[in-house]
């Protein structure tokens, strides 16, 4: 029963308690499974021939998409060598949605381009009917004179006050390089993507499971934006790390609404959430009153206070 494992990281191979998962029971599965490139797992050997390996992922693939509701939805993360095979399972099963390009750089494998992306495979258990909320990302700015990077050609007034939509490509969420913020696992996820999954495909009280918990990153995204969890994770040291970090986890709010931080800054929020929490752009006649105080005695904070702006 998927009630006797809420909130809890269960020690155990995912295919044996997905088992005990009744049908259409979940919000969000999210999956990102071993590579098989021979990574060092501590309990796991990350090497099978390419048919073994395959038609284990054919099984718990199946499993993801007997337990997500009609409503629900399946992320899968992996390489794309394996998402083009993963693809073809779950096209028997599942409506494809989109294959997001998540921008972060990969070692050269022999005669190949350069690996400048992992793929998420994003798929939906019913045609009609699901969950789904546009993503905003704040608007890109350089970091010296922090002006707009994209030229928006006279129609800046026309621009989201937050920031613009999420595309398919994301290039705003990077990996986790430094040991000193990485636990002891080798395909550490960030939070930040994670919480972007769960704040696109869920609400508030749904429920998210991950059959490969690794040290919890989905757990705690999930926690953070006052969704459920079921983690599954067959290590028995990556579970206990998991456990810790998510005893800690704190709700990640701004103004009553559920978003993700990345330092100290909204990285992402729903569009419907922005739209409340956001004024309207500034007008052309709101932008003239902003120039003609730029020399008066007011911070840049009182200026667009007067203009609307709203701060906790």
């Amino acid at each position: 029963m998927s009630s006797d494992y809420l909130n809890q990281v269960i020690v155990d191979d995912c295919l044996k308690v997905m088992s005990n998962i009744e049908d259409n029971s979940l919000d969000l599965c999210f999956a990102d499974p071993p590579f098989n490139l021979e990574k060092r797992y501590t309990s796991y050997k990350d090497q099978r021939p390419v048919k073994e390996y395959l038609d284990w992922c054919r099984e718990w693939l199946g499993e993801l998409v007997r337990i997500t509701k009609p409503t629900g939805s399946i992320f899968v993360h992996n390489i794309p060598k394996w998402l083009t095979y993963y693809a073809s399972i779950l096209n028997d099963y599942a409506y494809f949605r989109h294959w997001i390009s998540w921008d972060a750089m990969s070692n050269p494998l022999g005669k190949t381009l350069l690996p400048a992306h992992y793929g998420i495979l994003f798929y939906t258990k019913e045609l009609k009917g699901f969950k789904f909320y546009e993503i905003r990302a704040p608007h890109k700015r350089c970091r010296v004179c922090n002006n707009y990077l994209k030229d928006y050609g006279g129609k800046k007034d026309q621009m989201h006050p937050f920031g613009a939509l999420v595309s398919d490509v994301w290039t705003d969420i990077h990996r986790i390089r430094h040991s000193v913020r990485r636990d002891e696992h080798p395909c550490q996820l960030p939070t930040n993507l994670l919480e972007r999954i769960v704040l696109m495909s869920t609400d508030p009280g749904d429920i998210v499971l991950d059959p490969f918990l690794g040290t919890g990153t989905t757990a705690i995204a999930a926690k953070a934006l006052g969704r459920s969890f079921i983690g599954i994770e067959i290590d028995p040291e990556y579970g206990a790390i998991a456990q810790k970090k998510i005893a800690k986890v704190q709700e990640s709010k701004y103004k009553s609404y559920y978003v993700s931080y990345f330092l100290g800054n909204i990285q992402s929020i729903r569009d419907i959430d922005a739209s409340k929490v956001f004024p309207p752009q500034f007008t052309s006649v709101a932008k003239k009153r902003l120039r003609a105080n730029e020399t008066e005695d007011k911070t840049p904070k009182e200026i667009e206070m007067e203009l609307g702006f709203e701060y906790s």
